[in-house]
């Protein structure tokens, strides 16, 4: 039940009087949504319930709910629904961003200030789909974009990523194209281990060799932690595994990366030579 204003000698229906322990029961009606949504003085005491195959917002201002009202959110679409401070200020442990079957609870303080609950992701260590889709074929740039910095770290996965020869994946952080860079990779092959360190560069490289169209069995992960730091540079770290290009040697790059920029990471980008053959990304928030 929406919250309502009572009179003195009023007698209640049992409906209402249901409705009334629905809500106080952590329940309550539903408003259902599959656009993004800005919430009003009607939604407290009520469940909004997002279902979206894409990405959405529940937008939350001041000056329509009194201290001490609240709002259930839950997101049953396969977009990511994020909890967005609007005019209002909103405090949590978890994370705004919910993935499908997440939800939790706003609870205001004060007319323009709430705390939310989030029932999933305030546990240590939970990760989140943030983007994930196929890598590009031949040559392209794989950007990802308006990062949400509601998370402890950055995950991204590369998937059985493969080409037709010897080629690199480069990346640069926030399109940013300066000699802000420094890296060292370390190669390892089944007889050879090549290590090589470099600063002052306007990209870094990902990967250090490609192996023949088809193989399946290459994988890359890379770390971004702390990356809405805006007071310091920012490290990265990416493990690879795959086989060369003749397919016969199974080799691993271990890269430590510094980005010397005093910014939060809001934007990744990955460019590609014009030997790829595919693969799939997936790039997680963690908490």
């Amino acid at each position: 039940m929406a919250k309502q204003t009572f009179t003195t000698g009023q007698v209640l229906t049992a409906a209402q009087m249901t409705s009334l322990q629905q809500t106080a029961m952590g329940g309550g009606s539903t408003t259902a949504k599959t656009t993004s949504y800005t919430l009003v003085a009607a939604d407290a005491g009520t469940v909004v319930q997002m279902n979206s195959a894409s990405a959405t917002t529940i937008t939350v201002n001041t000056a329509l709910f009194a201290a001490g009202d609240t709002v259930q959110i839950q997101n049953i679409g396969a977009g990511v629904c994020t909890v967005t401070a609007g005019t209002a200020t909103i405090s949590t442990a978890g994370s705004l961003a919910l993935s499908q079957y997440e939800g939790g609870q706003l609870y205001f303080n004060t007319t323009s200030a709430a705390l939310f609950f989030d029932i999933v992701q305030g546990a240590s260590g939970s990760m989140t789909s943030i983007a994930s889709g196929s890598l590009p074929t031949g040559s392209g740039t794989l950007s990802l974009t308006s990062i949400s910095g509601s998370y402890t770290h950055l995950q991204f996965h590369c998937i059985a990523w493969n080409g037709s020869g010897n080629n690199t994946i480069i990346a640069r952080v926030n399109g940013d194209t300066g000699a802000n860079y420094g890296y060292t990779t370390e190669g390892y092959t089944l007889s050879t281990i090549r290590t090589q360190g470099l600063v002052g560069q306007t990209s870094y490289a990902v990967t250090i060799d490609a192996a023949v169209s088809g193989n399946n069995k290459n994988i890359t992960v890379m770390d971004f932690p702390f990356y809405t730091n805006a007071t310091t540079g920012k490290i990265i770290q990416s493990n690879t595994g795959f086989l060369d290009s003749t397919s016969v040697r199974a080799m691993a790059a271990n890269n430590g990366y510094y980005y010397g920029t005093n910014a939060a990471i809001t934007q990744l980008d990955f460019i590609y030579g014009s030997n790829w053959a595919g693969g799939t990304y997936v790039l997680y928030g963690v908490n």
